[in-house]
């Protein structure tokens, strides 16, 4: 199903790197429920004991539900967060989060099961420090639109959790076209991603860092340049690195969707869809999947100050990459770090025949191919084991869920 490229780990010497299928749509899972189509996100969280959990998001809509997890209505009450009507029966939503347990020794899935259920759009997320995945509903689809609720928020799902999550949506922090959290380990304060043209960057301070319930202050990053899209010039370049500031933003449940247009209005920098976003050592990156002037995407580094969430400026944002050729970088969507400190970017191009590759991207802004999908689908969920041995990969659709080994610490581009 995929053809896996050659990496260069030297001028003249090549080594393949080899890879096992953990998981499958439709598959039936411990919990008798069926793997649900449309993965998306995923994080990987040691569980200790050489155990990890994939948590995976499923970008799945109210007219998915034959995609979903279900064969037919449930049979008994199940914890949902929303619900659609079929005929008599409330069946939960499609999208949510799925599960697996694997062990690294042996190589094998151990467990799997929903871990979330009635949300809808999934897309990305982030995991935490204190072993959870922040789930992100790409939606704001307001109650009678898609089920009973309204949509547009991040939910918590802790991974060692052996079963459905409390689906309690994490109001303080916004109810937007989410895409992707990234967890600052020293200070908690969560950074959120936002899929839209006109998107903003996001930061939010906990009340409790590691307690998300407790709430907390939202807020939108400002720029000296406040509009990072490059579209219409290329006023913000390649390397060039900008002092931030940070506004409050009020309202944050948003019923109107109009979070970002307050934001902006505020003096909030425009971002053009921010997509995934990875924290690394003591920085992090996040890709503007259409961003740039020949909008085929940026990817941005973003490095807190030691006063972070203080007042006046607070950190630095730079334009870390700008593509400017499709054969290089087309459409960057999710994101990793990878063992050797290049990224690792998921393509998500949309085109009637699409190629769609897992890309790396050197600390000097190079990027190479590492693989290259055969089907019309794209890469998603990259994200690698804590010791830095297997990157875990999913296909959308169908639900694909790959683990790929091999000398990762020593991959090098000509």
């Amino acid at each position: 199903m995929v053809r896996w490229c050659l990496i260069p780990i030297s001028c003249s010497i090549y080594q393949r790197f080899s890879y096992r299928v953990l998981s499958r749509y439709s598959n039936r899972m411990r919990d008798g429920l069926i793997v649900p189509d449309k993965a998306d996100g995923m994080g990987c969280i040691d569980l200790g004991g050489g155990q990890v959990a994939l948590v995976r998001n499923h970008e799945l809509k109210e007219n998915d539900m034959a995609r979903g997890p279900f064969a037919g209505p449930p049979k008994k009450p199940i914890s949902s967060f929303d619900y659609k009507m079929i005929g008599e029966n409330k069946v939960p939503l499609p999208g949510g989060t799925s599960t697996l347990i694997y062990d690294m020794a042996s190589g094998q899935v151990v467990d799997e099961y929903m871990s979330l259920l009635g949300t809808i759009r999934n897309c990305s997320g982030g995991i935490t420090p204190w072993g959870s995945w922040l789930s992100c509903e790409e939606t704001v689809a307001k109650a009678g639109e898609a089920g009973q609720q309204d949509h547009g928020w991040v939910f918590e799902v802790p991974a060692k959790q052996a079963g459905l999550a409390d689906p309690v949506p994490l109001k303080a922090m916004g109810r937007f076209n989410h895409e992707a959290a990234a967890v600052d380990p020293h200070t908690g304060i969560v950074y959120l991603t936002e899929d839209r043209d006109d998107s903003l960057f996001y930061r939010f301070i906990p009340k409790t860092p590691g307690k998300l319930l407790d709430g907390g202050r939202l807020q939108a990053m400002v720029l000296a340049i406040p509009d990072t899209r490059n579209w219409n010039d290329k006023r913000l370049k390649s390397g060039q690195k900008l002092l931030t500031s940070w506004i409050d933003l009020d309202n944050v449940e948003s019923p109107e969707d109009d979070l970002r247009l307050r934001g902006a209005r505020k003096g909030a920098a425009l971002i053009a869809r921010g997509e995934g976003i990875f924290w690394g050592e003591g920085e992090l990156y996040f890709a503007s999947t259409s961003g740039g002037n020949a909008k085929y995407g940026q990817i941005f580094r973003y490095t807190p100050s030691a006063k972070e969430g203080g007042k006046g400026r607070q950190g630095r944002l730079e334009l870390f990459y700008e593509a400017t050729d499709p054969a290089f970088y087309n459409f960057g969507d999710n994101l990793c770090v990878m063992p050797n400190g290049h990224l690792m970017v998921c393509e998500d191009q949309y085109t009637d025949i699409t190629e769609n590759h897992l890309r790396g991207v050197t600390a000097n802004g190079k990027t190479y191919i590492f693989a290259k999908s055969r089907i019309q689908t794209e890469f998603a969920g990259a994200c690698f084991s804590p010791d830095g041995s297997t990157l875990f990969v999913n296909l959308y659709a169908p639900t694909t869920t790959f683990a790929i080994t091999g000398p990762w610490d020593r991959v090098l581009t000509v």
